[in-house]
């Protein structure tokens, strides 16, 4: 996930459970203006997600304009940290990264399930997101003049990184999404047939495993 300008973009990768499930959802809409990427506990994802759009709902409601991203952030991040310290209670097991755009500009921020939040350039989530960090800190200086689809494809490609060379599928339409939001665009979500042309045109392929890798060698005796 990276920001520029008046942009911040998510990309996801959707692992299914098995071969025989759907992957479940990684991004969710939550205002007009933001979105989040999840990594973690799905069940307890869905319960921010919810909390985070009927507050939405209620702030424009009363005030008549959309929540500020950071304000929503630290509600957030404040509900997890009271589940750290009550009784019969058990923290959230999920991080999210909120995207979104306001009078501020775009936003890019992480919250944690022990209530901690912080506010990026380009951050990293979830599994093998060590090798996205590692595309981000290397290109970190690039965004600041990329536009909206270059951000895009830089997202696509820190997240290429994290797909094993041979243990796993590469990107495709079915396991990957991207959100996108910025100045004067409400959020999308870009999921499915969207994505083919993005992905067709992504410089050194999708990842994962490559045709024949999974061919068992053959040994012939003369």
């Amino acid at each position: 996930q990276r920001r520029v300008r008046g942009f911040a973009v998510i990309a996801a990768l959707k692992r299914a459970a098995s071969k025989l499930g759907e992957p479940q959802q990684k991004v969710f809409k939550i205002d007009s203006h933001m979105g989040v990427g999840v990594s973690g506990l799905c069940a307890d994802a869905q319960s921010l997600v919810k909390l985070m759009r009927s507050d939405c709902l209620d702030h424009r409601f009363v005030y008549g304009e959309a929540r500020a991203v950071g304000r929503l952030v630290e509600k957030v991040a404040n509900k997890s940290q009271v589940h750290t310290q009550k009784y019969g209670r058990r923290p959230y097991g999920v991080g999210l990264l909120v995207i979104g755009h306001d009078e501020l500009g775009a936003h890019v921020y992480e919250t944690s399930p022990d209530g901690n939040y912080y506010d990026y350039k380009a951050q990293a989530i979830g599994a093998r997101s060590q090798s996205a960090k590692t595309y981000l800190e290397k290109h970190v200086g690039e965004f600041a003049d990329a536009d909206r689809d270059a951000l895009i494809t830089h997202a696509l490609l820190a997240l290429r990184d994290t797909v094993g060379s041979k243990d796993e599928e590469g990107l495709t339409p079915r396991n990957t999404t991207i959100a996108v939001v910025g100045e004067g665009e409400s959020i999308s979500v870009l999921e499915g047939e969207a994505l083919v042309a993005l992905l067709d045109g992504l410089e050194g392929g999708t990842g994962g495993r490559k045709p024949g890798d999974d061919d068992d060698d053959v040994d012939l005796d003369g």
